[in-house]
């Protein structure tokens, strides 16, 4: 018996043993897999690379410049899209707390540059693109000296590009979110760089993906050498919103006026008038056009005309667009983008029957063909007005084969094919029955009527019984801009 139960105990300590060795010689994860999992636990995912902030780079990296640990947004609230350009080191901030704008230590020895854009992204055509870009640039040069040329081979200054992920230079994109593109400052070894992410949704001019004329803008600030500003509503933010019309705040004109100075004045420009403290140094850059467009509402406008069947205010160095009636998408916005050189303001414009369109102010006078400018600056002398300047134009008749100029009181018959007016002696403006003698501006609409303009008010003009219409003048703003006014009457 008692051996028996030997053989009976031994058994179990038999089997035991290959049973542990089989347990040792599984691989762990196995042994985990299988390890039961409670109801309540939660199931892990894999993250999905969504917009992130930037986190500072590895020391051997080509970053544009010090990276900033950046706070993370709480929990469950999603990260804006954003720049890929590290913002700079809190002491630096707090160094220009009281200016804002941050400058990146480096900037360009010449003021004339040149672009080249290597690559397109698929979502645009290049011609689509190549305008954004040559916009973008331009809302630099508006304020400044700086010009840019784009070229379509060999060296350039500004190299652009559209890549994706690891793209050479230690600052891989993440998909789309996120990192929308990145630039390198001035005196760095990669200066002029700009990358954008191809794989981003690239729109112009609307927020339904992401605004390639602003994102390039804010990029070119940097690769002029601007850092990220804390600055409200200031392009050079670090955080991506949908903003437009796309212009610089004061901060941003400041920014960059410290590091390449103001716009060269025209050899034909007059220079501004000097007052008292003249070359005293303040420490401050004026702005040089208003911080936000005119309200359409409350102005009265240099200019209007029809151009290419739509209809153009102009105020303060911006443009209204309306087409069938309809302020457009995008407007106002500054005149400069659309006819580069243009003066502001504008005194008066149209457009002739061969589709060139002439602008006034002052003395002198402009003629584009479509953007592209032809003349100018022209003194009003080859046109037969003597020192008399064109304070409104007016295409009338259907051929546009009719143009008049209006200064004060009188006004002039002009031809355009032999470029001279028909008379260099005015005739009176009271000739337009039922018309204020002293206009602001003039065009004409599609169906003939003439409209004439004087501070907020405007006269419609019948072309059969040549007169003003009953119930004129009335305000601009509510009929042309849909104002809210009490009621539409004279005042």
């Amino acid at each position: 018996m008692a051996r028996a139960a030997g053989l009976r105990g031994a058994a179990p300590r038999a089997l035991l043993l290959p049973l542990l060795l089989l347990l040792l010689l599984l691989p762990l994860p196995l042994l985990l897999a299988r390890a039961p999992r409670p109801p309540d636990a939660p199931r892990r995912h894999p993250v999905s690379r969504g917009p992130e902030p930037w986190l500072e780079a590895p020391p051997d990296s080509d970053a544009p410049a010090l990276a900033a640990q950046e706070a993370l947004p709480p929990a469950g609230r999603p990260r804006p899209p954003r720049c890929g350009v590290p913002n700079p080191p809190d002491g630096l901030s707090a160094r220009n707390r009281q200016k804002r704008f941050v400058l990146s230590g480096g900037r360009w020895e010449k003021t004339d540059l040149t672009y080249r854009i290597l690559r397109f992204p698929w979502q645009l055509l290049r011609e689509q693109v190549r305008q954004a870009v040559a916009e973008a640039l331009q809302v630099w040069s508006d304020v400044t000296p700086l010009t840019f040329t784009e070229v379509h081979e060999g060296h350039a200054d500004i190299v652009i590009d559209f890549t994706r992920y690891w793209h050479g230079d230690n600052l891989p994109f993440d998909g789309p979110g996120g990192i929308l593109a990145h630039a390198f400052f001035p005196k760095t070894h990669r200066e002029g760089d700009v990358h954008f992410d191809y794989d981003e949704t690239w729109t112009i001019g609307d927020n339904q993906g992401t605004d390639l004329l602003q994102v390039a803008a804010h990029e070119f600030g940097h690769v002029l050498g601007l850092q990220h500003t804390t600055a409200a509503k200031a392009l050079m933010s670090p955080f991506y919103t949908f903003r437009y019309p796309l212009s610089l705040s004061p901060d941003d004109r400041r920014g960059i006026q410290q590091l390449y100075g103001r716009p060269r004045l025209a050899p034909t420009s007059r220079p501004p008038d000097l007052g008292p403290g003249t070359g005293a140094d303040t420490n401050e850059i004026a702005p040089l056009e208003p911080d936000a467009p005119p309200d359409a509402c409350q102005v009265s406008f240099d200019a209007a005309a029809t151009i290419r069947g739509e209809l153009f205010f102009f105020k303060a160095g911006f443009v209204w667009r309306l087409r069938g009636g309809r302020l457009q998408p995008g407007y106002p916005a500054l005149a400069s983008r659309h006819w580069q050189g243009l003066p502001s303001p504008v005194d008066a414009a149209f457009e002739d029957a061969q589709g060139h369109i002439w602008f006034f102010q002052g003395a002198q006078y402009w003629v584009y063909d479509g953007e592209k400018p032809v003349l100018g600056p022209a003194p009003l002398s080859e046109l037969g007005l003597r020192g008399s300047a064109v304070h409104a134009a007016l295409v009338w008749g259907s051929e546009k084969s009719k143009i008049y100029f209006f200064q004060g009181g009188d006004y002039w018959r002009f031809q355009p094919s032999a470029r001279r007016v028909d008379s260099p002696v005015p005739r009176r403006a009271t000739d337009w029955r039922g018309v204020p003698s002293e206009i602001d501006a003039a065009f004409q609409d599609a169906e003939g009527f003439a409209y004439f303009l004087r501070g907020r008010l405007y006269w419609k003009f019948d072309p059969v019984k040549v007169k003003a219409l009953e119930g004129f003048p009335r305000l601009v703003g509510p009929d042309f801009f849909s104002c809210t006014e009490a009621a539409n009457t004279l005042r």
